[in-house]
């Protein structure tokens, strides 16, 4: 990895500090990041809420445990854009492989569990290990910083859930007057499906929006935590110094 190619400027950072950093990132590159995101997570929404004459959970369940592989696009998107790099769809779809079908099996299995995931999928995804190596290097990342990265998760969870029933709550404020009365018994009735669409759409919305963010953060803690283990900052320093 070149640290001169870096387009973040390093120090060290408090890892809550680093994910607003990352947040930043993901601002300053949100057009890229949400087109090559949205090509990707649209369809899989799509067919998740197609799902929903199986079982009215069965859409926010498959967008649950797709979010992993979904945040993959994401982070391709995010590792370029630190080193100052744009990324096209057509840069996405020629590195499909490596961005979607590798550790596929991985990436929806014990990672879909991982509470840290977005703080330690730097290393699965960009770092090129063996899995043996892979175990031990996120066991180094992880050192003293599990309890923020599980921090920043929760955080982002919670704002998850705010959003989709903020989102939610949509439909008593902007219903009609004379609907107000029927709203209620909508809701108590188990056995229709609106409520379980309604709710599905609100949060594969939420998480359309969301994700990068969280992604994001992660990315950025990582950086972080790399900087700390490295002293990055003091070799970008020394690198920026002597260039001129």
């Amino acid at each position: 990895m070149r640290i001169d190619a870096l387009a973040i400027r390093l120090r060290t950072r408090a890892p809550l500090e680093a994910a607003d950093l990352g947040v930043r990132l993901c601002q300053a590159n949100a057009g890229q990041v949400y087109r090559c995101y949205i090509v990707v997570a649209l369809p899989i929404v799509i067919l998740a809420l197609a799902t929903i004459e199986i079982a009215g959970w069965l859409p926010s369940l498959l967008l649950w445990w797709l979010k992993p592989w979904l945040d993959r696009t994401v982070l391709f998107v995010l590792s370029r854009a630190a080193f100052g790099q744009g990324t096209t769809v057509r840069d996405l779809w020629r590195s499909q492989g490596t961005v979607w079908w590798r550790q596929l099996i991985i990436t929806l299995t014990w990672r879909r569990l991982s509470p840290w995931r977005s703080f330690t999928q730097a290393v699965y995804q960009l770092e090129g290990l063996r899995l043996r190596d892979m175990w031990r290097r996120v066991a180094q990342i992880r050192r003293g910083r599990s309890g923020q990265a599980l921090l920043m998760t929760s955080a982002f969870s919670w704002t998850e859930l705010a959003l989709t029933l903020a989102l939610f709550s949509l439909s008593f404020w902007f219903a009609p007057q004379m609907e107000e009365a029927r709203l209620p018994m909508l809701l108590s009735d188990a056995s229709g499906m609106t409520v379980s669409f309604v709710t599905s759409l609100c949060y594969a919305l939420v998480v359309l929006f969301l994700e990068p963010f969280y992604v994001a953060a992660g990315f950025a803690m990582y950086l972080n935590r790399r900087a700390e283990l490295e002293a990055w900052d003091i070799e970008q320093e020394f690198r920026r110094a002597f260039a001129h």
